[in-house]
């Protein structure tokens, strides 16, 4: 094994830039224009060519910490990414040109060896932030859904035996800070303030680098699973089904029972392969956000603490007992989420299979038209998953009728069931 370095005075907690030194690549958000709008450099290896705040891959970096200690990786190591194009191209949309459209993603992302090539050539060392590609999926209940009439075996996208074929993009968060504080209605200041101190500090270059307007935040990313022709996705003539689900590990892997959120993620499948053998396409949007953001843990203190209560568990205090642990109901925040709707182009969706308001609501004031949503069937519903479904029809987290109005959704976020 190499033998370590345990000299630490030469690493640099912060990087202001030399006066007299060269600056680092600007980045122009929102410009349409790649080399106009600058590429993304959170290389390690050259600290004078970084233009963000945190790198790559941000909820890996400790893994990728200890494997450069242990002699496993080379610090220096820099990618070869010879042969890892898009399988499927998407875009570029007009959105993509639009700095309020997209603030958590970038949308030059899964192509930067191409429209950033002349950086390459001087020796600048740019990752891609989204990487596209095919793949098979399988899934019982999918099976099912054939036995039982609802699916068709076509051949093309759903072969026989069940498989699924999808178009796949695995997304790293890419934050423009002022398009963030924007969105979230606050200052910049206050934003890089609170991403400073809840971070414990990690990152002070939130605070000493007013310059640098990009954050590649330490938090999981997002895949987005397409059925059907990718570009009919943007295409506001053909059917769109669309599906935004927040991962639940226990439900979604391990089929826990506690919750709707496997048997609507494949419900969301299913109406997304409907859409796409109908001459359209689907789209699954599937955000690492566990427990409403919250964690695997809280959610499982939570659970202990929901049934331990008199009564057991119960709908009326399904909120409060989040709340008591966690100090606050649900932090996924969907402001961000269209995001990545606005980076497939898409303009309207004709099925929407979530009655979430808080999902809804963010994705109509984007701009973006829904004409229907779908509720989880009845039948699909867990019998433990009930007290679930009460509580947030109480909550008014979803309904069957109109849309809560903004005003309306602050409050329910806001407040404990009583």
């Amino acid at each position: 094994m190499p033998k370590q370095n345990n000299d630490f005075r030469h690493i640099v907690l912060t990087s202001h830039p030399n006066r007299f030194g060269p600056k680092p690549i600007s980045i122009i958000w929102g410009a349409g224009d790649p080399m106009q709008r600058g590429p993304v450099i959170a290389t390690l290896t050259k600290q004078a060519h970084r233009n963000v705040v945190g790198t790559h891959s941000g909820s890996y970096t400790v893994y990728r910490a200890l494997a450069v200690a242990s002699g496993a990786l080379q610090s220096d190591h820099k990618a070869d990414l010879t042969n890892t194009a898009p399988v499927e191209h998407i875009g570029p949309h007009k959105s993509w040109a639009d700095p309020d459209k997209i603030v958590s993603l970038d949308p030059f992302g899964a192509i930067v060896n191409e429209v950033f090539k002349p950086y390459y050539e001087q020796g600048y060392d740019i990752r891609p932030t989204i990487a596209i590609t095919k793949a098979h999926i399988n899934m019982p209940e999918l099976q099912e859904s054939i036995a039982k009439g609802r699916l068709q075996i076509d051949g093309k996208i759903m072969k026989s035996g069940g498989d699924l074929v999808v178009t796949k993009a695995a997304i790293e968060p890419v934050w423009y800070l002022p398009g963030i504080a924007k969105r979230f209605k606050i200052t910049e200041g206050d934003l890089r303030r609170a991403l400073f101190e809840q971070t414990g500090g990690m990152f002070p270059e939130l605070v000493t680098r007013p310059d640098l307007d990009v954050f590649l935040p330490p938090i999981g990313g997002l895949t987005v699973y397409i059925v059907g022709d990718v570009q009919n996705v943007a295409d506001p003539n053909k059917p769109l089904a669309v599906r935004v689900h927040d991962e639940c590990n226990g439900s979604d892997v391990f089929g826990s029972d506690i919750c709707t959120c496997r048997p609507y993620l494949v419900h969301g499948i299913e109406v997304c392969v409907q859409a796409a053998q109908e001459g359209g396409a689907g789209v699954i949007v599937y955000s690492r956000k566990e427990g409403r953001a919250l964690g695997e843990v809280t959610k499982f203190l939570v659970y202990n603490a929901r049934k331990r209560q008199e009564g057991g568990d119960r709908a009326d205090a399904y909120f409060s007992r989040t709340e008591c642990v966690a100090g606050v109901q649900d932090m996924r925040f969907q402001e961000l989420m269209p995001d990545v709707l606005h980076w497939l182009g898409i303009s309207r969706i004709d099925r929407m299979v979530s009655m979430s308001n808080m999902k809804y609501n963010a994705i109509t004031q984007s701009g973006i038209e829904i004409v229907e949503r779908i509720p989880i069937p009845e039948e699909l519903i867990p019998p433990d998953a009930r007290v679930e479904i009460e509580a947030k029809k109480s909550a008014g987290y979803y309904t069957t009728g109109e849309v809560l109005e903004a005003s309306d959704l602050a409050q329910v976020k806001g407040r404990a069931l009583e």
